[in-house]
């Protein structure tokens, strides 16, 4: 087992759905095996407009080949594991490459660069983790505290291994994951609420807009941003209850059960559609919004 990187860009003529699987030919099945069981960060590349770079970490569960394309593999996701960072790690910090692995003893950049499944140290996986996760990582003791406290000086003995390790825990728990998801749709919604459009925000700075899962966690919904909407409470708790969901194209539509037709109404912005997200790719996915009318909506 072992960290490793994943490239994946939003037009991928790859069949990649992240917090599912992720497709690749036979030429990297060695390396993505070498991932199995273990965690992995996607990465886009700088080339793509208004490029996220390292940009989310998922578990690998298995390697398996592709049903639908010869020569092909998918890396399957662990469920649940898929979580995105609230600030996305560029490629680079003040001339710095985050990812040391990608340079050669001189400082300047290797061919690997552009190898679409790539090995990654442990040492790159947990620079590259605390920056995208900054505070949600720092609710654990500092690897630097803890080698003081117990005066080991080798950065690679068991102990520093294990907790090491031990940090990645603070990926699967609920409190930390709802934070970040929180923060991830807040961010792709300019922290307006995506049905009536109102951006408030209260004396303490905080956004008074909520993330809503469009498929919830308790039904397998990942915690993805195109399973996320942000909204205020009051549209959320109609969410949640089916009384308004969304269609393909993002119109707003509202249940026969409601009891306050003109009410809910008011709350819908004038276009009568949910206000689209700031990069195109993180709009709400088709096949979460068809859940929720299926499963949840009450016609």
């Amino acid at each position: 087992m072992g960290f490793g990187v994943f490239i994946h860009k939003a037009d991928s003529i790859y069949d990649d759905s992240p917090a599912k699987h992720y497709q690749f030919p036979n030429q990297y099945l060695r390396r993505a095996s070498g991932c199995a069981g273990d965690w992995i960060i996607y990465y886009e590349p700088t080339k793509v407009r208004n490029t996220r770079g390292y940009y989310a970490v998922a578990k690998v569960s298995e390697i398996v080949p592709d049903p639908t394309k010869q020569g092909h593999f998918l890396a399957l996701i662990e469920p649940g594991s898929y979580l995105p960072f609230p600030r996305p790690v560029p490629l680079s910090i003040e001339g710095e490459y985050v990812e040391h692995g990608l340079v050669n003893p001189d400082g300047k950049l290797t061919g690997r660069i552009q190898a679409a499944v790539r090995p990654l140290s442990d040492e790159d996986f947990h620079r590259i983790l605390d920056i995208g996760l900054g505070e949600e990582v720092a609710v654990l003791p500092r690897e630097a505290d803890e080698t003081r406290a117990f005066e080991i000086d080798e950065p690679q003995t068991p102990f520093i291994h294990e907790f090491e390790r031990s940090r990645i825990s603070i990926l699967s728990t609920r409190a930390v994951r709802d934070r970040v998801f929180r923060q991830v749709v807040l961010r792709a919604y300019d922290e307006r609420c995506a049905i009536s459009g109102i951006k408030l925000i209260n004396g303490g700075g905080r956004a008074e807009v909520e993330a809503a899962h469009i498929q919830p966690v308790a039904n397998d919904g990942p915690d993805i941003v195109n399973n996320g909407l942000a909204l205020s409470g009051t549209v959320h708790w109609m969410f949640d209850r089916g009384l308004i969901s969304l269609g393909d194209d993002l119109e707003v539509l509202v249940s026969r059960q409601a009891n306050d037709q003109g009410a809910v109404r008011a709350l819908i912005n004038s276009t009568r559609h949910a206000l689209p997200t700031i990069r195109p790719s993180d709009r709400p996915h088709p096949t979460f919004l068809k859940w929720h009318r299926e499963n949840c909506f009450k016609q």
